[in-house]
């Protein structure tokens, strides 16, 4: 009897075939970096490849010749508190006295703005209530201080800073103590920062639940989660990025829940997003991948070695191809119609090669290849879609600020933290998105709802 033949043989066969697809797959854990999976760069191997240094060009640093040069902007007079006149009193030529005023053929005065601070001191307003002795029958009155006024002890604009300097530039409750005693002259206690972001949580929510209609609404939008901590315990920070809104939510659940929570029961508009399986819940020609994840989807193909190097590496090609057409759609040196008949042209082609990746013989590329395949329109859908653009990138950078936020707060401690959290990302990011002041959008709400008025507009009306 063979070895061929020999129950043994083959016994021992399918067992080194077996670990031999043991040690590819340790091996690929062991490989995992930024450039093939979701690891994030600080989370790289030390055997990670080094990311890619540009070689020297000989230019000499800074704006090269033919850049636009970057100026100063000149403060409108309303801003100017002070102008200073430099007048020429003799002529230059024949030293003849020069009149003060201007002539009709003078040129206008050049300029030159200096900004200063002013001595910082928060206007602190003391209110007393007084005693007064009847003269008559000799009882005594007391005038107590109204309830609204002792309920708070900062001001709308202080209570506004407080807010804006933990929640929109993540700063920790005692760098927020600091600031406000150094450059406002004004003791604080941190229970007083975090009384302030529970009553900022209060006056955002309409803005709130105006950005979450909004992108609901949207015909277009980005969206990621990430995770985030509530009173020590994992949940996820949901994001959904629109045109001229950014709307955050944290939630318990990374499933349907939490996009439900997000963009409701169902979502309507295009979902750009990756391969979350929480996201095939969205149809799929209202779908587009991001293609910067399937780009490390395709790179760790090739990094696995075997028969998934070679598919790996022919979708690496098309991703290639595909970002240089679409910088140029960007860029517009060339129009959609051209990206359309590029996509026609290589669509049969990303096809083709994702068919054989299902039979290759790689455990792990057969089941990506076999999802993309099944999800093949979510490809394409920005050929086809005004607005859709081929990457989740706005998503992306819309959550960065908020993940740095967590690896430096550890999350929040208390159901109104999380509120907080959500509606001051979502106010912050979205004004920036218009080019709206965030200061003072949360001065004018922390006023109104003060006073009991209605919140300002989060979103332009018109």
């Amino acid at each position: 009897m063979g070895r061929a033949s020999c129950p043994g043989c083959r016994a021992l066969r399918r067992r080194v075939a077996e670990l031999e697809a043991v040690v590819r797959d340790l091996q690929a854990q062991l490989g995992r970096h930024a450039g093939n999976s979701s690891v994030p760069p600080s989370a790289n191997p030390p055997a990670a490849p080094k990311p890619v240094v540009k070689e020297p060009t000989g230019r000499p640093p800074g704006g090269q010749p033919g850049h636009a040069p970057c100026v100063r902007v000149r403060l409108p007079a309303e801003r100017v508190q002070q102008v200073i006149d430099h007048l020429p009193t003799t002529c230059r030529v024949c030293q003849h006295p020069l009149p003060a005023e201007p002539g009709p053929t003078d040129p206008q005065p050049t300029w030159h703005q200096v900004a200063e601070l002013p001595p910082l001191a928060a206007v602190v307003t003391e209110h007393r209530g007084h005693c007064r002795t009847c003269p008559h029958c000799g009882a005594r009155t007391h005038r107590p201080i109204p309830a609204a006024v002792r309920a708070r002890g900062f001001g709308p604009r202080l209570t506004a800073a407080m807010t804006y300097l933990s929640g929109a530039r993540h700063d920790s409750k005692r760098g927020v103590e600091e600031v406000v005693e150094t450059l406002f002259g004004v003791p604080v206690s941190l229970g007083s920062v975090a009384a302030a972001e529970q009553e900022m949580a209060a006056a955002l929510g309409v803005a709130h639940a105006e950005a979450v209609a909004a992108v609901r609404a949207a015909p277009v939008k980005g969206v990621d989660e990430t995770g985030w901590k509530k009173f020590g315990r994992l949940c996820w920070l949901w994001t959904a990025v629109a045109e001229t809104v950014t709307c955050f939510q944290v939630h318990a659940r990374r499933g349907f829940d939490g996009l439900r929570a997000l963009l409701g029961d169902d979502p309507g508009g295009v979902v750009v997003s990756d391969r979350w399986s929480v996201y095939n819940r969205v149809p799929v020609r209202r779908r587009q991948l991001c293609w910067a994840h399937l780009k490390r989807d395709f790179q760790a193909m090739v990094d696995r070695g075997g028969p998934a190097a070679a598919i790996g590496n022919e979708l690496l090609c098309f991703v290639e191809d595909l970002f240089v057409c679409w910088h140029r759609i960007r860029d517009q040196t060339r129009d959609r119609g051209t990206l359309r008949r590029n996509i026609a042209e290589s669509r049969p082609a990303v096809r083709e090669v994702l068919e054989r990746g299902t039979v290759c013989g790689c455990a792990k590329t057969e089941v990506v290849c076999t999802h993309l395949l099944a999800l093949e329109p979510a490809l394409w859908t920005f050929a086809r879609a005004e607005g859709v653009e081929p990457t989740n990138n706005a998503a992306e950078r819309a959550v960065r600020p908020a993940v740095l936020w967590r690896r430096r707060s550890f999350g929040c401690h208390s159901e109104v933290g999380c509120r907080f959290v959500e509606r001051i990302l979502t106010v912050g990011q979205t004004l920036r998105r218009q080019g709206r002041p965030v200061f003072d959008f949360l001065a004018e709400a922390i006023t109104a709802h003060r006073l009991g008025q209605p919140a300002p507009r989060l979103l332009p009306t018109g």
